[in-house]
């Protein structure tokens, strides 16, 4: 696929980090951007600064996809593109003591259902909104090409750390789903790949002290660092651009293998 200002990209979660960085990148190449995010302040600012558009999404929603999938594709056009970013990192234990009453406690199915709603659930529902829209459009390539899709998940998919149940399965639900669903659009034209993050330096990481941060990084083999947001959307720009990249999970990590704890 040819990354310029013919081509139309959805970001969800573009108001920061992993997909502010690949909403910026896609649109140094022209491409017209539509970052859905519920930080509207945030959006609207990137939004301007790199001529695209947002709208509040809320990936949990029907009614919040459609209506903001329909608000870009009036200026936009279909999309061709769509980078699944939104999501968030959850911690709890699946059996901890309360701190109050010191009894054992199972970890709350709200809060479990709440991750995989966000991460797994909430990525497959954009996935099947923006892959009925692209099957609809005229290839671009010879090859019948007509869409690529990249999906986040994470390290944790298969290195899944102390209190990290839920997250763990979201993101190995990711993986799980990259074959099949590559499988189910190969028909259309459309690939699908997805990302498997380490340790990166996103906005969360401003929160904590430097010395957690650099213990961290230490924790790499090499580079010894925090991963750029910025090698993020390079390597989504290299899915897009490379046309056999197909059906499968790259890891993106400086080889780390997260240790339990």
């Amino acid at each position: 696929m040819q990354l310029d200002k013919t081509v139309s990209a959805i970001v969800t979660g573009g108001a920061s980090g992993l997909g502010e960085a690949t909403a910026r990148h896609l649109a140094r190449f022209g491409v017209r951007v539509g970052l859905l995010d519920l930080n509207a302040e945030r959006g609207e600012s990137v939004a301007r600064e790199i001529g695209g558009l947002y709208h509040g999404c809320d990936v949990t929603d029907e009614a919040s996809v459609t209506s903001a999938l329909a608000a870009i594709r009036t200026q936009h056009g279909t999309e061709r593109i769509l980078v699944n970013c939104a999501g968030i990192v959850a911690g709890k234990r699946t059996v901890a003591k309360d701190r109050e009453s010191g009894k054992l406690v199972a970890h709350d199915l709200a809060s479990f259902t709440r991750t995989i709603s966000i991460n797994l659930i909430g990525s497959f529902r954009m996935i099947a909104h923006c892959s009925v829209a692209m099957a609809a459009l005229d290839p671009f390539d010879s090859n019948g090409g007509r869409g690529v899709i990249v999906n986040t998940a994470s390290v944790a998919a298969e290195d899944g750390q102390i209190g990290q149940a839920a997250y763990s399965a979201s993101k190995g639900g990711i993986v799980g789903l990259t074959l099949p669903v590559a499988r189910d659009l190969a028909g259309y034209g459309i690939r699908v790949m997805s990302i498997m993050p380490g340790i990166f330096h996103t906005p969360m990481f401003d929160q904590i002290a430097e010395d957690y941060r650099k213990s961290l990084a230490a924790q790499v083999p090499f580079p010894s660092r925090l991963g750029n947001p910025a090698e993020y959307a390079s390597l989504v720009e290299t899915i897009c651009r490379n046309d056999y990249l197909n059906g499968t999970t790259i890891r993106l990590d400086g080889a780390i293998r997260m240790t339990p704890k």
